[in-house]
């Protein structure tokens, strides 16, 4: 056995706790709901990028290329100071969501490159300038643009010219669970000799004034090369740092008289050793080398085209010459990790799309964080001390008080969202269960415990408000995990992990009933439901308009979510044949839900327009008639996610559904024709339930396959580019609305700073577009085709098309045929630059024609998808009549 898997099967089994320390460092605390105390909730605006060098953080901490025990007790991140910057580097930079012209957006350059699923080896590079770091130039410029405009980026201050920088390789290797080498490699690529100060800066965070640990632990200098961390519920650390720095000490303490006006409590303040570094101000360093921060600082001057290395360790049990080992441990566990990947990707051939997923997965892993918020105590202040403002008693996330989170969470994106977000998490979970089927498992449930999941049944969204809606894919990444997991282990299923998940989502489905089908319809509203917001008006305030928005989409997620309990349901069934009883339960939600989108409420109104031939939301006015709000974008291709084939002999070992089953059938075949293939038996007599029969389901391909609508070289766009030069206009209570194909950035404020696209590619809707097409072709077979790209006269089986769809959006990160990958755009250092153009940033959603990154570029949680993509692309390519077409599909 690989000694990764060995680490993870200890790990599993709690003999050895290799995951106690990871990169559980978020890249921003500043600017957070859970920092900010200010009575309005502008948490943007109370804590900014320049307090927080001086400002104890309450709930987490922060820092670049950084790592922590998993409880976060104690820290340890790289800062560096380049002799010109007014403050030195130890926390990314960005703009915030009121800044930004598109959002918030960190204006920083740095890479995710490896790690294993334990962190026994990491790695990143972050690249730091040696000019003056731009950060006026970058506030100045982004608020001067307007929306219409494209963001004002690092790379174009002009600080990377002449390739005047540094590279910053961060890596790290475990040479056991508690001893942890960690080397930076900085390269000068500059033309000139340049100075750097490094700091390798440990802390602890700041737990010893919440009333819950009144011990202050404490750094001191044993030597002059080593440190001494001691906590009275850890116990001691170690740290030897190698050569001769100048090693330096204060406190994890605000410096309040700079950030409020008022005199300070403590004499040594967090800010004292970058005020020492940079001005040569001593006054709030501690003399007696002791402190609860400290910071080796090393002044560097690197050779043109040299590099220069430092090398640190942190152990529980100090040896003697504890530096000997460092170099070979990090090449040791480099191999390990390059075994561990060569195992997964065994069917992977090229070379570049074998780069592309290591990187994926390396972001995933990076991701992790340690996530704090009890939101009582947040409400109601620490004991001791000030009382938070008594208007956020009745502000935001009142109505959480039992939430209380305290773990390691895959997050979105550490610095532009570093909080997790319920349906990225889902996401995240898929591709990451091949690397760490566990903690995908763990993640999961994690969402679904009573701590965080409402009383009431609700799953919290997001830290911003917890209480919004995101579409409910929990049940659907529970299922693909346990898949996913299962076949890995040769076919014996996780029934615990399973059973567990299905309780829970029970709930959740209630609350989801209850909440969002105000009329008892089976037509469902929800707001803030698609990934595009794509709609005339805010969905989430449609009574503003004086009236009432039945969405297409949000009942066709639930419809979804009816076939997903049903799938875990049967799947259920294997161990206990009671689950066949709910799995009828969730068949009658679903074909009620398919009867309502054809009739509401025995109108004679259909979310399905005949004349267009797709689905739309419909907007309903008291006393007129309803309107059909007639825009062809991801709200009309969501009905192709509810589908569901089965294997005709699961049947016969189920005689209380077949019986129920039956009974539809027989009662009430009107309902059943809408949305089951059960009477015609598809490819090896296989069933299927889908809200699209063969009719409407080729209506719906036949635009999403069509270039001038939302086929895109790089995927499914999210709006059709027909009303790129049409329009689409509407009158609501004398109101004139209009939406336009907008492939990039949103050009509207109506949502917010960066929530109002209108027509980017968005790898989760995709991800779930390829799988639906894998499902309707395992019912339909090698038999039944559709016509692609639409227009073209050639005509593909809907498996063919899924691994067609799949490779427009891995394109968006390989080389095209000038050597350039979409996704960096326009800019020319990175795409040539060998220093550039083979690192992946993955952005959170890409432009409609271009396949150019917008949005946070280190989404790699849900763009991580791709990795998923590509295994799934190598493990069922099969030789097809377009094997030509790329080069993928070529021996």
């Amino acid at each position: 056995m690989l000694a990764e898997y060995i680490r993870l099967q200890e790990d599993r089994d709690f003999t050895k706790h290799w995951k106690k320390w990871g990169p559980y460092l978020t890249e921003r605390q500043w600017g957070t709901v859970r920092e900010d105390y200010s009575p309005d909730g502008a948490a943007w605006e109370n804590v900014t990028h320049d307090d927080a060098r001086s400002k104890a953080y309450r709930w987490g901490e922060e820092g670049i290329g950084g790592i922590s025990d998993y409880k976060q007790k104690l820290c340890l991140a790289w800062a560096f100071w380049n002799g010109k910057d007014p403050f030195i580097k130890e926390r990314l930079f960005g703009l915030t969501g009121n800044q930004g012209n598109h959002g918030e957006d960190v204006k920083e350059i740095y890479y995710y490159l490896d790690s294993t699923p334990t962190h026994s080896y990491m790695k990143m590079l972050y690249k730091y300038p040696q000019a003056e770091y731009p950060y006026g130039q970058l506030v100045n410029e982004n608020g001067r643009r307007s929306k219409t405009d494209r963001e004002y980026e690092l790379i174009d201050t002009g600080v990377f010219d002449d390739d005047r920088y540094f590279d910053i390789f961060i890596e790290y290797a475990k040479h056991d669970a508690e001893d942890i080498i960690a080397k930076v490699t900085i390269h000068n690529r500059g033309p000139e000799t340049a100075p750097l100060w490094v700091m390798p800066t440990l802390w602890f965070r700041k737990t010893w004034f919440t009333g819950h640990e009144p011990f202050l632990p404490k750094l001191s200098l044993v030597r002059s090369n080593q440190v001494k961390a001691f906590n009275p519920k850890s116990g001691n650390y170690s740290i030897t740092f190698d050569g001769a720095p100048d090693i330096r000490f204060c406190d994890n303490e605000t410096n309040r008289e700079r950030l409020y006006g008022i005199p300070n409590e403590k004499n040594f303040l967090k800010d004292g050793i970058n005020d020492f570094v940079v001005h040569g101000d001593d006054s709030k360093l501690n003399p007696a080398f002791t402190g609860t921060k400290a910071a080796a600082i090393y002044k560097l001057d690197i050779k043109p085209g040299e590099k220069a290395e430092i090398v640190l360790r942190l152990q529980h049990q100090l040896e003697d010459h504890p530096l000997e080992i460092c170099n070979h441990c990090l090449q040791q566990r480099e191999k390990e990790a390059d075994e561990f990947y060569n195992q997964l990707q065994e069917r992977v051939t090229d070379p570049d799309l074998k780069s592309i997923q290591r990187q994926a997965y390396a972001g995933m892993m990076w991701s992790k964080q340690f996530y704090y918020y009890d939101v009582e105590r947040w409400l109601e202040g620490d004991p001791g001390r000030y009382s938070p403002p008594k208007e956020r008693k009745q502000g935001r996330n009142h109505d959480w008080r039992h939430l209380q989170n305290y773990d390691i969470i895959s997050m979105p994106d550490k610095w532009e969202y570093p909080w997790y977000a319920a349906w990225d998490l889902a996401f995240h979970c898929i591709p990451i269960s091949r690397v760490d089927p566990e903690f995908a498992k763990d993640q999961l449930q994690l969402l679904l415990n009573e701590w965080y999941m409402h009383p009431n049944g609700q799953i919290p969204a997001y830290e911003w408000n917890f209480s919004d809606v995101n579409p409910p894919v929990h049940a659907y990444a529970v299922q693909r995990v346990y898949q996913i997991d299962k076949k890995a282990n040769g076919g014996k299923g996780d029934q615990e992990f399973l059973e567990r998940a299905m309780h829970k989502l029970m709930l959740n489905f209630t609350w989801w009933v209850n909440q969002k089908d105000s009329d008892g319809k089976n037509i469902f509203e929800g707001g803030f439901l698609g990934l595009d917001n794509i709609s005339l008006f805010d969905r989430s305030h449609a009574q503003y308009y004086q009236g009432k928005l039945e969405q297409a989409d949000a009942t066709s997620w639930m419809a979804m979510f009816c076939l997903n309990m049903l799938r875990i349901s049967l799947d259920l069934c294997e161990f206990n044949k009671v689950y066949q009883f709910t799995a009828t339960k969730f068949l009658e939600h679903f074909l009620y839900i398919a009867g309502a989108m054809n009739n509401i409420s025995a109108e004679q109104i259909s979310l399905w327009d005949d004349e267009d031939n797709f689905f739309y939301d419909i907007f309903h006015v008291p006393g007129k008639e309803p309107k059909k709000m007639k825009v062809r974008s991801i709200v009309g291709l969501i009905p192709l996610f509810a589908v569901e084939p089965i294997r005709e002999e699961l049947f016969d070992q189920l005689p209380e559904f077949k019986k129920r089953l039956d009974f539809f059938l027989r009662e009430k075949p009107k309902l059943a024709a809408l949305v089951s293939s059960w009477i015609q038996p598809g490819y090896e007599k296989r069933r299927l339930f889908s809200l699209l029969r063969g009719h409407r389901m080729k209506k719906v391909l036949q635009k999403m396959l069509d270039s001038d609508e939302f086929l895109s070289d790089y995927g499914i766009r999210s709006l059709s580019k027909y009303y790129e030069s049409r329009p689409y206009t509407m009158k609501i209570n004398g109101d004139t609305f209009s939406i336009k194909y907008t492939p990039g950035e949103s050009d509207t404020r109506m949502f917010g700073g960066n929530s109002n696209w209108r027509g980017p590619i968005w790898f989760p809707i995709n991800y779930l577009i390829i799988e639906s097409l894998k499902k309707f072709d395992f019912y339909y077979g090698g038999d039944f085709s559709i016509e692609y790209p639409t227009g073209s006269g050639n005509f593909m089986t809907m498996d063919v098309i899924a691994k067609e769809l799949s490779l427009r959006c891995i394109r968006i990160f390989m080389r095209d045929e000038n050597g350039n990958r979409p996704f960096n755009g326009t800019n020319e250092k990175f795409q040539t630059d060998p220093h550039f153009k083979d690192y992946i940033l993955f952005y959170e959603y890409f432009q409609g024609d271009t396949g150019e990154g917008l949005g946070a570029s280190h989404q790699t949680g849900w763009t991580g998808l791709v990795a998923e993509m590509i295994h799934k692309f190598y493990k069922e390519r099969k030789p097809h009549p377009y094997a030509n077409s790329t080069t993928l599909f070529r021996s």
